[in-house]
């Protein structure tokens, strides 16, 4: 009886722990998902803003705050002295075709403004290929109105020069009987070209065509005597080139969903083009048949005399020369490192993103608030934006035609001597899906054919969804740029928000990173991307937070400057504030001064203020490092230990671009 007993005694017990054990294990476990991100952190958004509006959203000063050292320098791009109007009678009509994507059409404009200044002519309301070439496009706007407001334009530049929407009809007639001239000048031709080559046959024409296909036809720096050029061409990037208004509004929609998150937001543009990736030769970093798609591309540059350098080309030591971009999985760490918390919310820009989603998977792990337009629109506000476009006929697949029986005879004739082998399997069948997409064609054929009419309907589309990126990239509260002035020669989408947030607020967050330098630090650490050494975590951080302040806008400024005015306007369309000290003018290798130049400001011209409205800074936010598993607080050095540990974070505190 008593061995019985202790039986139930002993049965009674392993129950009893056995509960507790769970009681335990579910207390855990709940304590331990609170603090578990769901994947989809934005799921929606309100649809009435005006409950947002005012609240102050709270920013780590370290990772948002405005640059100090470049809050002295303002927008200022009014005509100073002897600017006059033009003048009614011109010397005649200068119309132009301007081929290429967003960046290259934004360029190409200020360019022709700034031509026609010079030569006394009136300019002809620019013609877009891209948006020409594409049949069906909506009738509702014409080639410059699909992108800009016409209106905006005529009437904003109406002191500078004297703007047509079209020719008059008797020489709209000859033109189309090609009796004018019509000229293909570089992106980098100079003012005496146009002076003493162009005015002449304009005088005498009355009309001239110009067809601009390289993003530009003026040369970037102009001699110190046409500042007033510069400041022209300030004006039309900056003031006069306003977007229609459906793309504005749908702009502000898109800022004011990301603000009303109540979180400061990054635009991070990965700049992945195809043609900028064949031209630098960086095939290698991606797989399969994108690296054919590039080489392609590289060739075909190679024919047409556009590049002078071998087809094939070490990749590698292409990045490492830092010809080469970002990948999206080193952004994401090179963020990280700088002390951006996984659920930091990040705009993806650019329209097109060569490698398409695969490549960005990475980022997209590390950062699960990564958002594009597609998060942020319906495909109602994006079709309404396109607007009304003719049905393109559908594309019908056909397959290739049978052979008869006798056609299939004579080829087993002619096939050689006996004994034969079999012949093959019949092929295997094609379907349709594998027929679509502008990739289809690389299996079957060595050149790359024409555009479809769907292609060139995409391209058009893509103007619409880079300005989208652009008005939104220029409200961000940090920009950084994935691959910018790749020297190539052409504009870039990252260096035009660069230098507008330059013009706009020079203060503002944003990076300017070396990718020679950036490409040498992942090199150190190659094995390790994901766990790296806090010494390591320390040099990244330094090198980013200079190119934010003026060491890494002058550095910045000897690449850019010369390949595109927009991307660096200083000094010519900025000033100083009186209160602030002189900087020392920084000159280029021309005697250009790059840096420090800038006038004195208007005594009404306050300074600016170091956040935006509803904005608050706090020092004592979110710690540098988000946790501790992303970098390895142990030192990379044997010397390490405590004190060096404690140096090294007064260094940081030093180099920190804020204080």
């Amino acid at each position: 009886m008593a061995f019985v007993t202790k039986i139930k005694w002993i049965v009674l017990s392993v129950i009893s722990l056995s509960v507790a054990s769970i009681i335990i294990h579910l207390s855990l476990a709940k304590l331990w998902t609170v603090n578990i991100v769901p994947y989809s952190a934005i799921a929606a958004f309100p649809d009435d803003f005006s409950s947002v509006v005012g609240r102050q959203v709270i920013k780590n000063k370290k990772l948002w705050g405005s640059i100090k050292s470049l809050e002295a320098l303002q927008p200022s791009s009014n005509p100073r002295s002897n600017y006059t109007v033009p003048k009614e009678h011109s010397n005649g009509f200068i119309y132009a075709k301007v081929f290429g994507g967003f960046e290259k059409i934004r360029s190409s404009i200020c360019d022709l403004v700034a031509i026609s200044r010079l030569l006394n002519a009136t300019l002809v309301i620019p013609e877009f290929q891209e948006s020409l070439r594409s049949k069906g496009v909506s009738s509702k706007f014409k080639s410059f109105s699909y992108l800009y407001d016409e209106e905006q334009f005529i009437a904003y530049l109406k002191n500078d020069v004297i703007i047509a929407k079209t020719l008059p009809g008797t020489l709209m007639e000859r033109r189309k009987r090609n009796e004018f001239p019509t000229f293909r000048p570089s992106s980098s031709a100079s003012p005496n070209f146009y002076i003493q080559e162009i005015l002449p046959k304009l005088k005498k024409s009355k009309v001239i065509g110009l067809i601009i296909a390289n993003g530009g036809a003026l040369q970037s720096v102009l001699p110190p005597t046409m500042a007033e050029i510069q400041r022209l061409r300030c004006r039309v990037s900056f003031q006069a080139l306003q977007f229609r208004p459906e793309i504005q509004m749908l702009g502000r929609r898109m800022v004011n969903k990301l603000r009303s998150l109540r979180q400061p937001f990054l635009a991070y543009h990965p700049g992945l083009l195809r043609e900028t990736l064949a031209y630098n030769g960086c095939a290698e970093l991606f797989q399969d048949v994108h690296t054919e798609l590039i080489q392609h591309r590289r060739a075909q540059m190679i024919k047409d005399k556009i590049l002078d350098e071998d087809l094939n080309v070490d990749s590698h030591l292409r990045r490492d020369k830092g010809l080469c971009p970002l990948m999206p999985e080193e952004v994401g760490i090179l963020l990280r490192v700088m002390g951006y918390p996984s659920k930091t919310i990040i705009y993806l820009a650019g329209s097109e993103t060569f490698g398409g989603q695969r490549v960005l998977i990475p980022l997209r792990s590390m950062f699960i608030n990564t958002l594009d337009r597609t998060s942020l629109c319906s495909e109602k506000e994006l079709s309404d934006l396109v607007g009304p476009e003719t049905p393109l006929p559908q594309n019908i697949f056909r397959p290739p035609p049978t052979k008869s029986e006798k056609e299939l005879k004579e080829e087993w004739k002619k096939a050689g001597p006996r004994p034969r082998p079999l012949p093959p399997p019949p092929d295997r069948p094609i379907y349709q899906h594998e027929k679509e997409g502008w990739y289809g064609w690389i299996n079957e054929t060595p050149t790359e054919p024409d555009p479809s009419p769907m292609d060139l309907r995409m391209k058009a589309h893509r103007l619409l969804w880079d300005a989208l990126d652009y008005i939104v990239s220029l409200e961000a509260d940090a920009f950084f740029p994935g691959y910018n002035n790749d020297g190539s020669g052409w504009p870039d989408f990252s260096s035009l928000v660069m230098g507008h947030r330059l013009y706009e607020t020079a203060s503002s967050r944003t990076y300017r990173p070396d990718r020679k330098v950036v490409a040498e630090f992942f090199n150190m650490t190659r094995d390790n991307l994901y766990h790296p050494k806090h010494n390591w975590a320390i040099l990244v951080q330094e090198h980013l937070n200079k190119s934010m302040t003026e060491e890494g806008l002058i550095r910045q400024a000897l690449l850019s400057k010369p390949a595109m005015f927009l991307s660096h306007p200083l000094p010519e369309c900025s000033c100083r504030v009186a209160s602030a000290n002189v900087a020392n003018r920084v000159r280029g290798e021309d005697g250009q001064v790059l840096y420090g130049g800038e006038d004195i400001c208007p005594k009404w011209m306050l300074h600016a203020s170091s956040g935006k409205e509803g904005v608050k800074s706090e020092d004592d936010g979110l710690p540098d490092y988000e946790s501790n598993d992303f970098v390895d607080e142990s030192q990379s050095d044997k010397n390490g230990g405590k004190t060096n540990q404690t140096q090294v974070w007064d260094q940081d505190e030093e180099m920190d671009p804020n204080d």
